[in-house]
This record gives C-alpha cells, sequence and structure tokens, in this order.
C-alpha cells in the first residue's frame, strides 16, 4: 500500500469534494480518497505510489489545481 497527501486549491463546497473524490479514485490502484474541505488536503490510498502527472490529470479532469 502507498499514502499520498496533496493539497487542492479552490474546493469550497461539497460538490467540489465529490468532484475530486471521484477523479481520484478513478485512478487504477486507488483504494480510498479522504478530502479535507477545510485545508483542500487529500489524502490518498493505493495499491501502488501514484505518479505526479496521474494526480495533476486528476485534480485537473476535476476542475482544480494542486498546490506545490
Amino acid at each position: 500500500m502507498a499514502a499520498t497527501t496533496i493539497t487542492v486549491k479552490g474546493m469550497t463546497c461539497e460538490h467540489c469534494v465529490k468532484a475530486v473524490t471521484e477523479e481520484v479514485s478513478a485512478l487504477p490502484g486507488v483504494t480510498s480518497v479522504d478530502v479535507d474541505l477545510g485545508s483542500g488536503r487529500v489524502d490518498v490510498e493505493s495499491r501502488d505510489p501514484l505518479s505526479g502527472e496521474q494526480l495533476d490529470a486528476a485534480i485537473d479532469e476535476a476542475g482544480y489545481e494542486i498546490v506545490r
């Protein structure tokens, strides 16, 4: 198992949380996604490590951006 934490900017409501959760959950091997709306923190657990490109694409598809 691999754990990854990212911070996403631009989320303002539960719809945002749902969009991010759905897109990240669709990545191969993802077993859980926990989004904290207040901080923008997204904790992801997956069978194998996820690449930055995979996460960037999923968050972009949801309409948001990862804070670097």
